[in-house]
């Protein structure tokens, strides 16, 4: 890999059965963002690069994009469709239906 592409490289530190993390491979798979997967122990023994991303909470999903890591899964999922503005927006863009999937989003997390 070059230098330049590997700076740009996009991971993302998760756990298969996490639905955060899901909800941050969707958005992933979406914006047809190539990234490379980490498998998180995240009941053991968590990973140098975890508690380095994210040394506040130490826990998955974590997207590290150019070298810089963006944790919480609705934080991630709104970079995402922030970084890649070229590619098809992941909210609707009239505002009422926008505030309806958010509604929505925030419910998912409740439950």
């Amino acid at each position: 890999m070059d230098k330049k592409r590997a700076m740009s490289a996009v991971v993302l530190l998760d756990f298969w059965a996490s639905p955060f993390g899901q909800r941050c491979r969707i958005a992933l798979a979406e914006k047809g963002v190539e990234y490379e997967y980490r498998e998180e122990n995240i009941l053991g023994d968590k990973s140098p690069l975890l508690l380095q991303s994210n040394p506040v909470h130490k826990k998955i999903p974590v997207l590290i994009h150019d070298g810089k890591p963006v944790c919480e899964s609705l934080i991630v999922v709104q970079y995402i469709d922030e970084a890649w503005p070229d590619r098809a927006p992941l909210l609707p863009a009239e505002p009422c239906s926008r505030a309806q999937a958010r509604f929505l989003a925030d419910f998912v997390e409740m439950k």
